[in-house]
């Protein structure tokens, strides 16, 4: 990969999306086992995702609710490893742009330029953190920017101005823009102040701002683009999909072609 390659990519995923907001559906990693996953990311490719976020299972996944976080503990129990999420990554980034969400102690544990190097060659592009502060990011932004993968920044309702444009200054690939304070999960509806969040995060970034946390409908998602958002994270409501259907891929195919249409 060369060292802009996955910022390209991840550009190229916004810019060419066709839809009013890029899709970018979140795939737990190993869930229900690692055959599975790489089989429910192929299905989100081919359902439309314009982007795929992988999550790797924690022991305390501090951002995660209860679905993500059950999904999780159940991929832990089958066997999931890192390097098997990887590999999940690898085998999905030859047909979707592929930005791997995990927490710090996995990045800190191995090191950050051999994180980044573990990303880059196998064709991530991108790495979200988000127990990784702006202040402490420094060892672990400058080890992706050498290889190219986009360290993806997060923004809360609750981020001043200030911070905002700290924040925007270091965006890398697009800004996740969390809708709601409080962990993921689907909810019955936007917040109300979202259009001002994004507008804010939009001033001080040259990068796009998807929005994730709560979209747990295509009403929803299309809202989100009605609200100025660039993308669309969608996590719960697939990661429940999967777990209750007994063909799990073609279950979230069927949901994430709801999800494209609405936003095209």
């Amino acid at each position: 990969m060369s060292v802009a390659a996955g910022q390209d990519t991840i550009a190229a995923a916004f810019a060419t999306s066709g839809k009013r907001a890029a899709l970018m559906p979140y795939l737990m990693g190993g869930f229900p086992d690692l055959d599975a996953s790489r089989a429910i990311g192929e299905a989100y490719a081919e359902g439309g995702a314009d982007l795929l976020e992988l999550g790797v299972p924690f022991s305390d996944p501090l951002a995660d609710g209860p679905v993500i976080h059950a999904a999780g503990t159940a991929a832990l129990a089958a066997g999931a490893t890192l390097h098997g999420v990887l590999e999940v990554g690898r085998a999905l980034a030859d047909s979707v742009p592929v930005v791997l969400m995990c927490y710090a102690n996995l990045v800190l544990a191995r090191g950050p330029e051999r994180f980044a190097d573990e990303l880059a060659e196998r064709g991530i592009s991108g790495l979200i953190v988000p127990d990784l502060p702006l202040e402490e990011a420094g060892e672990t932004l400058a080890a992706c920017d050498a290889t190219g993968v986009a360290l993806v920044a997060l923004v809360a309702p609750t981020t001043p101005e200030e911070r905002l444009a700290a924040i925007g200054r270091s965006a890398r690939g697009f800004v996740y823009a969390v809708s709601v304070t409080g962990t993921t999960g689907e909810r019955q509806g936007l917040a109300d102040d979202l259009p001002a969040i994004l507008a804010r995060t939009k001033a001080h970034a040259d990068v796009p701002v998807a929005v994730g946390f709560g979209i747990g409908s295509p009403e929803a998602a299309a809202q989100a683009a009605d609200a100025g958002a660039d993308g669309v994270i969608v996590g719960s409501r697939l990661v429940r999909a999967a777990a209750e259907a007994p063909e799990p891929a073609s279950a979230v195919r069927d949901l994430v072609r709801r999800f494209a249409a609405a936003l095209r």
